[in-house]
């Protein structure tokens, strides 16, 4: 099963997956991968980044993962593939999120543009736009540690990931945020 761990970036994707990879977990870094697959398109110049062809990435990770074996995909692109079959949301208060790209000493530009993106729901509209939501999880990384999220991950794979109430997507909302939000 390929199930991709997405969201906001520092909201705990990578800290998630290196606890599941050192759990005997099979972790792919979606970006190590598309980089590997010849799936870069070009550079975002203005944002610095990679952009990501990502119809030749759903592809390679097709014809790369069968859907019989269990694979944790890391990547805030996650999401918008068509190949995952299940999706795991992680979420975090746009103040805190703001105090995480502080210490990974991210501009305040770049900064306030994932801060904006997360209040705004942008990856949930996304999410929710090409996946099922019986095979979204929403889960509230805020107040919880990495460890604590693995665990809850751990709890879903044991129970073959039936939905539930707990992590029912659509429960958070930080739209309220974007209001009282100081722009930098």
């Amino acid at each position: 099963m390929r199930v991709v761990l997405t969201g906001t970036p520092g909201t705990g994707k990578t800290s998630v997956a290196t606890i599941l990879k050192n759990q005997g977990y099979n972790v792919v870094h979606l970006h190590v991968f598309a980089k590997e697959n010849h799936c870069i398109a070009g550079v975002d110049r203005k944002r610095n980044s990679q952009l990501i062809d990502m119809v030749k990435l759903d592809k390679a990770v097709q014809k790369t993962f069968s859907s019989d074996n269990l694979v944790f995909f890391d990547g805030h692109i996650g999401h918008l593939l068509k190949s995952m079959q299940k999706v795991i949301l992680l979420r975090c208060h746009p103040k805190e999120l703001e105090q995480r790209l502080l210490k990974k000493k991210w501009t305040a530009k770049k900064r306030k543009e994932n801060v904006d993106a997360e209040a705004l729901d942008i990856i949930l509209c996304e999410t929710v736009q090409r996946h099922v939501s019986e095979n979204i999880f929403e889960i509230d990384t805020t107040k919880r540690t990495a460890e604590e999220i693995a665990a809850i991950i751990v709890r879903l794979v044991n129970k073959n990931f039936q939905p539930t109430k707990t992590y029912r997507v659509g429960q958070i909302d930080w739209s309220e945020e974007i209001l009282k939000r100081d722009h930098v």
